[in-house]
């Protein structure tokens, strides 16, 4: 029996950000392996045309709740939906649900955050925080780190007499190992299983698609990722030994790959293109290709020859038959959002893992197992189609039927690009031919060698004869 499952059982949970990815697959796992546990109570901000209960119900209907159904049928019972909203004071919750929770609640999650990494400071008017936010966060590269900081410092300042942990994940991605199957008949795929276009979601989409084709990246660092479900499982051991052991001083866990077992951002780009050639999206735009280059003249010529140039060809095309544009704006708005993980992505960090691996060695062979966070375990290779194929099925909604015919759509897309690459390459000999001297003689002399190397084998191969 696993210790920590037992420990949540009979447990009233409350989780902020339950409506987010990382709040789904935490959920998810506490139902799955203690559906004892007696609530879980959810901050939800309201949505039009729907009910609290209603998008409960929306959240179970995805293919990631499909094992806890069978586990635990009456889940939809065991949710607490509270109407809330993040950006209002005491978050604008009841007085009879805040009494409801402070007098009911076990342990809490906090994974509400926004992932914008462009979002702005809320203080003050706009006009004063564009002018004080370059001096507020200094060296910090954006409002998303910034921000978490502050948040840390809050929760040293203000935690006084409660036990409270820190988890920080690198990059999250897609599931990884869970959940796991129950039988063959049973088992419903969920490796790789995902539900936003954040990080590297959105940019396995541009590039499958054909998009995305150059990135200004380092090749050699580090692609931090660490799947979600191991971040998850971190987080209920650290709930479990923070309520049990009550550490002195406020832990900091990190959660990454990059120490343990890293991977660079070249490695996964290739294996990422050779995912695309078996099981390639629906429709691309042209052949899915990944440039990486850490110069920023070279990025810059890339995203006008790469990129900009063919999204305005394209709106010229749309224009001629008669339709709306959209390509060039598109292509503005991923260069933009792009440009945006450049950071993060020309750089690699070492992280210390000292917490987590203590952490690790305080489990029992059963908790390592059914809460396994050991990263070292993780296949790159194998993690990254399913990563991709997760992508595909999850996210762009696509049958796996189809993927003979996208093979098809990929092998005319690839013809296309070598003829209109050679044509282009003729086109411009051509006018070079014309204009220089130097060019002639350069092509009468490949013409010449050619005809005479042509020639000679035909010769020996007469002599033979």
């Amino acid at each position: 029996m696993s210790t920590i499952a037992a420990f949540y059982g009979g447990k009233s949970i409350l989780i902020t950000g339950a409506t987010g990815f990382l709040g789904k697959v935490l959920m998810e796992k506490l139902f799955r392996t203690s559906p004892d546990l007696k609530v879980i109570y959810i901050l939800v901000r309201p949505k039009a045309g729907q009910t609290l209960q209603q998008r409960v119900f929306q959240i179970l209907d995805s293919k990631l709740f499909e094992k806890v159904k069978e586990v635990c049928p009456n889940v939809h019972e065991k949710i607490r939906a509270i109407y809330a909203d993040l950006n209002q004071n005491d978050f604008a919750i009841s007085k009879e649900d805040m009494q409801e929770l402070l007098s009911c609640t076990n342990i809490i999650f906090h994974c509400a955050a926004t992932v914008r990494f462009d979002d702005t400071l809320r203080w003050l008017d706009d006009a004063i925080i564009d002018e004080i936010t370059p001096k507020l966060i200094r060296d910090w590269p954006n409002i998303y780190t910034y921000t978490k900081a502050l948040g840390e410092m809050v929760v040293q300042q203000e935690s006084r007499n409660l036990s409270i942990a820190i988890i920080r994940p690198s990059i999250v991605g897609a599931t990884w190992q869970e959940p796991f199957p129950v039988s063959p008949l049973t088992w419903i795929q969920t490796k790789g299983w995902v539900d936003n276009i954040n990080g590297p979601n959105g940019i396995i989409i541009a590039t499958g698609k054909g998009f995305l084709r150059a990135i200004k990246a380092t090749p050699m660092a580090v692609a931090d990722v660490i799947p979600v479900d191991t971040v998850v499982n971190l987080m209920l051991a650290v709930g479990w030994y923070t309520a049990v052991h009550r550490p002195k001083s406020t832990l900091v866990y990190h959660i990454t790959s990059g120490n343990m077992n890293p991977c660079n951002w070249h490695k996964m780009g290739v294996q990422v293109l050779a995912t695309f050639e078996k099981i390639p999206f629906e429709r691309p735009f042209r052949r899915p290709n990944a440039n990486f280059t850490s110069n920023s003249f070279t990025s810059q010529y890339w995203n006008a020859v790469s990129h900009r140039a063919p999204a305005i060809i394209y709106d010229c095309y749309l224009r001629l038959t008669g339709r709306k544009p959209r390509m060039t704006k598109l292509m503005n708005r991923l260069l933009r959002t792009v440009s945006m993980l450049e950071y993060f992505i020309n750089r690699s960090w070492e992280w210390s893992t000292y917490n987590t691996e203590m952490l690790m060695s305080e489990l029992s062979p059963e908790d390592q197992r059914v809460f396994n966070f050991d990263v070292r375990q993780l296949n790159w290779l194998e993690y990254i189609e399913n990563y991709v194929l997760g992508v595909k099925k999850y996210l762009l909604k696509e049958d796996m039927a189809g993927i003979p015919e996208a093979k098809q759509r990929l092998k005319r897309l690839r013809n296309i690009h070598y003829l209109f690459n050679t044509a282009l390459f003729l086109i411009a000999w051509r006018l070079l031919i014309a204009r220089s001297q130097m060019a002639r003689n350069v092509w009468f002399f490949i013409v010449s060698f050619c005809y005479k190397f042509l020639s000679y084998f035909r010769a020996s191969s007469t002599l033979k004869v």
